[in-house]
């Protein structure tokens, strides 16, 4: 709200086309790990013993999808693909922030409502992974692993050889013709959250240590 405030009075925020952002947010306090998720990055919790978790906010691809036929008939950076993207930008504007529609952060705090929120036990829970959908390609766009796959990767050889794989795949086929989408090239972040002791938070603080590395 502070950077909405700061430009309400030069900018017209409350525009469809007025900058905003996916959310995901984990945090560790004592034995519990809580989690929000609002549009369409992903949080993957990787249980001891168990299939990873994957959780993320479906409803901006399932707008989009009634959207985007012409945009992935046509190869990226032709006109017609800039034009069908054009119209498929305008077309999920009319349906951001808006009942059966998506949720993203913009200028009104309001929308945190709409996220989707919960906590896990932190025991049992070996790690978790936040990818931005730039990064998330790897599995589901690009099919070129799985999130188990993901996992190991991540462990044996860092966050950065999933971005560096996601970028190869994206040189590989920079007109989408392999792998239809908007943007043959987008923004891949990844942060890995690993060892949760419980109850040995600053004192203070409320919360655990985590630790993480973050790659783009």
């Amino acid at each position: 709200m502070e950077v909405a405030d700061a430009h309400r009075d030069t900018c017209d925020i409350g525009d469809p086309s007025s900058p905003s952002a996916t959310v995901t947010i984990f945090r560790t306090d004592d034995d519990r790990a809580d989690y929000l998720a609002l549009a369409d990055s992903v949080l993957v919790l990787d249980h001891a013993g168990d299939a990873p978790e994957v959780i993320t906010d479906g409803r901006v691809d399932a707008v989009g999808s009634r959207y985007r036929a012409a945009m992935d008939a046509a190869p990226n950076g032709t006109v017609e693909h800039d034009r069908a993207l054009r119209e498929y930008i305008e077309a999920l504007r009319a349906h951001r922030n808006q009942p059966g529609g998506f949720w993203v952060a913009a200028d009104d705090p309001g929308v945190a409502a709409e996220a989707l929120t919960g906590n896990r036990p932190v025991s049992g829970l070996r790690g978790a992974v936040l990818l931005s959908d730039g990064a998330s390609r790897i599995v589901d766009q690009f099919a070129l692993a799985d999130w188990p796959e993901v996992l190991a990767l991540i462990a044996e050889e860092g966050p950065i050889e999933v971005i560096r794989r996601v970028r190869a795949a994206e040189t590989s086929d920079p007109q989408g013709r392999r792998w239809p989408r908007a943007k043959a090239y987008d923004d891949a972040t990844l942060a890995w959250c690993t060892r949760f002791p419980a109850r040995q938070a600053p004192a203070g603080s409320g919360f655990t240590p985590v630790t993480y590395r973050i790659e783009r």
